[in-house]
């Protein structure tokens, strides 16, 4: 679904794309007493999330590389769902709430100073033009990623070690494409940070430059109280909503059979495993930086376009 970007950042990260997963968070009774449909969930939400972050690293359109993130974080929620740990899920959604708004409110910020440009193709070398929106943003996609004290890093993580402790053939599965997912989801968002912020500048129509402008202060003070939740929001809610003390919060809002519960186990699985969606994610923060952080000195089709002044000056 498109739409403008304020409502992007509605539907992407409080309201309709997550309906479903609270929908599958309070029928939980429902699920517990059929353990293949919990592995059917666990397959389908493993499987979205990975194939939806295949689709964002080709993406060039700004708004669809954070739309299929948001794909790929849903599967996240759903997978967890899945081996039980709907409160997790839960727990992630809010995190994701304002991080995904955070970065779809930031795009608008870029698509607005850029005269309604959507392809990262057509912008680079912002970081200096657009210093807050920049921030913004890189705050963002480093919750998004899962990058320690963020807030998508208590709950983001915490899925994936929950998945490696049910010693299931589902978890496991789950655990690994959750695993290679934080890797692409690296990839994609550095990308797209390299392009935009840091690549040649290749905005080829001179009024759109000249025009090229940072946020006022009404819209950036949204932006601004969403960065401080995509910090913070993970550490202020952890012990709320995740734990032996968000039992009193839950009540008998969700319902979890005793034999599915994997919380303690995930305490005691070896470091090793906690440790390897972080190694991956550092390899899809290198190769990121190998093959995007050098477009400047190779230069693309648009810069030498650019370098004619004719074209230089004709509006698109």
């Amino acid at each position: 679904m498109e739409g403008p970007t304020p409502v992007s950042a509605l539907i992407h990260a409080a309201t309709m794309v997550t309906a479903g997963v609270f929908l599958i968070i309070r029928c939980s009774p429902l699920f517990e007493l059929s353990p293949s449909i919990l592995v059917l969930i666990t397959f389908v939400g493993a499987i979205t999330s990975f194939f939806s972050a295949t689709v964002g690293v080709v993406q060039n359109d700004i708004k669809k590389i954070i739309a299929y993130s948001t794909c790929s974080q849903l599967g996240y929620m759903i997978f967890a769902c899945g081996i039980s740990n709907y409160h997790v899920s839960l727990f992630h959604l809010v995190n994701h709430g304002f991080f995904k708004a955070l970065l779809f409110l930031s795009a608008g910020a870029l698509i607005h100073g850029l005269s309604n440009e959507q392809d990262i193709r057509k912008m680079g070398g912002l970081a200096t033009i657009m210093p807050f929106t920049y921030t913004m943003f890189l705050v963002g996609s480093l919750s998004l990623m899962g990058v320690p004290f963020l807030s998508g890093f208590y709950s983001k993580d915490l899925i994936i070690e929950f998945a490696y402790s049910t010693y299931t053939l589902s978890g496991h599965f789950a655990y690994w494409l959750g695993t290679f997912t934080a890797f692409l989801t690296t990839f994609y968002s550095f990308r797209l940070i390299f392009i935009v912020f840091f690549g040649p500048c290749n905005v080829i129509n001179k009024t759109v430059f000249n025009n090229i402008h940072e946020l006022p202060l009404g819209m950036a003070i949204p932006l601004a109280i969403l960065c401080f939740g995509s910090i913070f929001s993970g550490f202020f809610f952890k012990d709320l909503m995740v734990g032996i003390t968000s039992f009193s919060f839950y009540e008998h809002s969700v319902v979890v059979l005793r034999q599915n519960t994997s919380g303690l186990d995930s305490e005691f699985i070896p470091l090793f495993y906690k440790l390897i969606p972080t190694f991956f994610s550092i390899i899809g923060f290198c190769l990121a930086l190998i093959m995007y952080s050098d477009l400047e000195k190779e230069g693309s089709f648009l810069v030498s376009v650019a370098k004619d002044a004719t074209s230089f000056d004709k509006p698109l």
